[in-house]
């Protein structure tokens, strides 16, 4: 057994230190000041931090810290400050040492960052919906003071998402749904690209293993006519590039199985249908720094009298780069095989900022070496600052919020004076006057656009120049929040909208107070309570603030319903209304009274086993309206507030804020049904209109698999045919076979499962 012992310590020795050495030499080949002392004294200060403990997948914990740090040094292009705060990153949380003791061995710039990743660690959610928005605001504040807290996050994440297969299923899906609702969509806004592909296509994977193991074998099995079409396409292009005698690369660019999925889910159609699979990227040397852009232009035209042009779809970001420093000229050009193929065209300088986004650009800055203190995002941090000056009382509207601006594409647009402004694709007028002023925001009336006249929900376009027009009498309306898209101006609207309610709510509990003594009532919370249910406000806060703007006047029918005249005439609680929801009531009254069959979860349940959903169980969970879920699809488990298992689609929308806002209470769940039960679908079609189509796709239902269609809807318009049939199935499989069926009809294009 020692014999044993020695033998795996050997080995474990030799793992790390092969490892630590890889970094060191990756470290040696950049350009950073050389180092090695420091990032050895760290690694040796972590390894004897962390001797004896591994992780679930068996290895020396240490191994995590060591990848850490070659992801943050060879794949984002940090230098030794990160490497060591890398390395360090697990040592205050994990160990008796603190961050005093990082600063005294290692100076106050690494132990900040290294208290930073300490903050925010575990992931960016705690198990309550305030301490969740609580460590995302720790994140971001420390993100604000330096950038290299979050990168090495992004690195610790990925990490992590490399080796998520030793964790539970449960964890999986908390860490992947966090992963891709939070740290995929930053890496994007940091123009960490490859890094953003690949933790959406490994949450994709955790998530959603047979689909991805579909289109990963779909992928392999069509290489190499990719591969042929790819060398067509590129041997003139080449030739071109060898002509101008420029020192070029061209590559070739596979969509991820997660973004293949994504436009199969969003457009409806099956992998055959994807035609922009396959993309090209020209990588060139310029003759000269001067001559970088001009030659960019240059291969552009040359591309474009090999092939044709798609007019519609020339991306120029190299004239106004994105937020994030992206730059590059994207083509799209029509094959000799009558293919659409997208080319990208970049110097090194540009795709190595797009390889590693922020980082990259300390790479260009003047002299031999560079440091890391630049920081390249500041109008981005500053509207980050200032969503959390004002904070959302909702973690998930705050999330949301923040959420909102990473992945937004990009428009240019112009003041008056012809400053250009870069705001998200979606902007409207209203979200332009908050970009450049809160007054001229809260007061904006319209805007000249183009020097026409047009309201505040107006939406920009790039090149539009905008003129705000404002007016001292105008204030911040409760509609705007339905046309503003960014963070910032959302941020700030319902800031104003907060103070407006407080201000009306003081007045509306005034009112209450001087009409309860003036009616000789005491002011206190029963009779508050007893009005407010009478009234039907579910809390006291919307009673006061109904009172305040006067959409509740009270009168005698409130008097008599405190002196309990109402109970002997009604058992209903209800008296006199301005407004009732009885819908709502009814309903909620209804899901009360099915409580008693729900499973309630106990005190010590285990949370890493799955729950299997029989015919017999069924009845004891809560299936929400969001996304049906039927036997066979991806699912997962919730715990709400009552301790009752909701069952989501692990792709459901709600089911990714749950995932990244809750991941303690998310469950594995799998289906044992054995196609006893019924469940509702709804299948939709788009096509062709001819004669006798109708009649087609009802005998394929009717006839051939014997289906009973519960409800079908056909229009038709221009010829084009519309159609959705509600049916009852099985399961998944049912779905799959119905739909494979309906693609035999004549003339039908689109087929799709409603979710």
């Amino acid at each position: 057994m020692d014999e044993d012992l020695i033998r795996q310590e050997a080995a474990d020795e030799q793992l790390i230190n092969d490892a630590f050495q890889r970094l060191i030499n990756d470290y040696l080949n950049s350009r950073h000041r050389k180092k090695v002392d420091l990032i050895t004294k760290a690694f040796n200060f972590a390894r004897q931090a962390h001797r004896g403990v591994r992780r679930l997948s068996g290895e020396p914990y240490i191994m995590h810290p060591i990848a850490v740090a070659q992801i943050a040094c060879s794949e984002i292009g940090l230098g030794s400050t990160s490497i060591c705060s890398a390395l360090l990153h697990d040592v205050v949380e994990d160990t008796e040492y603190t961050v005093e003791d990082i600063a005294n061995m290692f100076g106050p710039k690494i132990a900040q960052i290294v208290d930073g990743l300490t903050k925010i660690s575990g992931g960016i959610f705690g198990g309550q919906a305030s301490a969740q928005a609580e460590n995302f605001k720790k994140l971001l504040l420390t993100m604000s003071e330096d950038i290299r807290v979050i990168l090495i996050k992004i690195a610790d994440r990925l990490h992590n998402m490399r080796t998520l297969e030793s964790q539970p299923a449960n964890k999986q899906y908390k860490i992947a749904g966090e992963t891709l609702y939070i740290y995929a969509p930053l890496a994007h806004r940091l123009g960490l690209y490859r890094i953003k592909s690949e933790l959406e296509n490994l949450s994709f994977k955790f998530e959603h293993p047979e689909e991805y193991a579909s289109i990963a074998r779909k992928l392999e099995a069509t290489s190499v006519s990719r591969h042929e079409l790819f060398d067509q396409f590129t041997a003139p292009i080449e030739e071109m590039l060898t002509s101008m005698g420029l020192n070029y690369t061209i590559k070739e660019r596979v969509k991820t199985p997660f973004s293949i999925w994504s436009k199969m889910q969003k457009k409806h159609v099956g992998f055959e249908e994807i035609y922009d699979i396959l993309a090209v990227r020209i990588i060139f040397t310029p003759t000269s720094k001067e001559m970088e852009k001009r030659e960019c232009y240059n291969i552009y035209l040359e591309l474009c009298r090999i092939y044709k042009c798609h007019p519609d779809r020339l991306r120029d970001w190299i004239t106004s780069p994105k937020a994030n420093g992206y730059q590059a000229l994207h083509v799209t050009l029509m094959s000799k095989q009558g293919n659409w193929i997208e080319v990208q065209i970049r110097s090194e300088r540009m795709n190595e900022i797009a390889e590693q986004g922020l980082a990259a650009h300390w790479k260009y800055k003047e002299g031999g070496e560079y440091t890391e203190d630049e920081n390249e995002l500041n109008d981005w941090l500053h509207t980050i600052k200032e969503i959390l000056d004002d904070p959302q009382p909702d973690a998930m509207d705050f999330l949301d919020a923040i959420k909102l601006n990473l992945y937004a594409n990009e428009i240019f647009v112009f003041t008056p004076k012809g400053e250009i402004r870069t705001m998200p694709a979606s902007s409207t007028v209203l979200d332009f006057a908050f970009s450049i002023h809160t007054f001229l925001g809260s007061h904006c009336i319209g805007a000249k656009v183009n020097h026409k006249l047009v309201p505040l929900s107006h939406r920009l376009e790039s090149g539009d120049q905008v003129e705000i027009l404002t007016s001292k009498s105008q204030h911040v309306q409760p509609s705007w929040i339905n046309f503003v898209s960014t963070a910032k101006a959302k941020a700030k609207v319902q800031a104003m909208l907060r103070r407006n309610s407080r201000e009306l709510q003081k007045k509306g509990e005034d009112l209450l107070n001087e009409w309860l003594q003036k009616n000789g009532f005491e002011s206190t919370t029963v009779i508050i309570d007893q009005l407010a249910r009478f009234h039907d406000q579910d809390r006291r806060e919307l009673f006061f603030q109904s009172l305040g703007e006067k959409r509740i006047l009270l009168g005698d029918e409130d008097v008599d319903e405190l002196k309990g005249k109402h109970k002997n005439a009604s058992n209903s609680g209800g008296g006199w209304r301005k407004y009732v929801p009885f819908v709502k009531a009814k309903k909620e009254e209804e899901n009360e009274k099915g409580d008693d069959n729900l499973f309630v979860v106990p005190e010590k349940f285990n949370k890493k086993k799955p729950i299997y959903i029989t015919e017999e169980n069924i009845n004891q969970y809560l299936f929400p309206d969001c996304c049906h879920p039927i036997p066979g699809d991806d699912t997962l488990g919730f715990i709400n507030n009552k301790n009752r298992i909701e069952i989501h689609k692990r792709a459901c929308p709600v089911a990714n804020r749950l995932k990244a806002s809750y991941g303690n209470r998310i469950l594995d769940v799998k289906w044992d049904m054995h196609k006893t039960l019924f469940f509702d679908a709804t299948i939709r079609m788009s096509g062709i209109d001819r004669r006798g189509l109708v009649n087609d796709v009802t005998r394929v239902l009717s006839n051939q698999l014997n289906l009973d269609m519960r409800k079908v809807l056909f229009t038709t318009e221009d010829g084009i045919f519309d159609g959705s049939i509600d049916l009852r199935v099985h399961d998944r499989d049912e779905v799959r076979a119905i739909i494979e069926s309906l693609k035999q009809v004549d003339g039908l294009k689109e087929i799709s499962q409603i979710m």
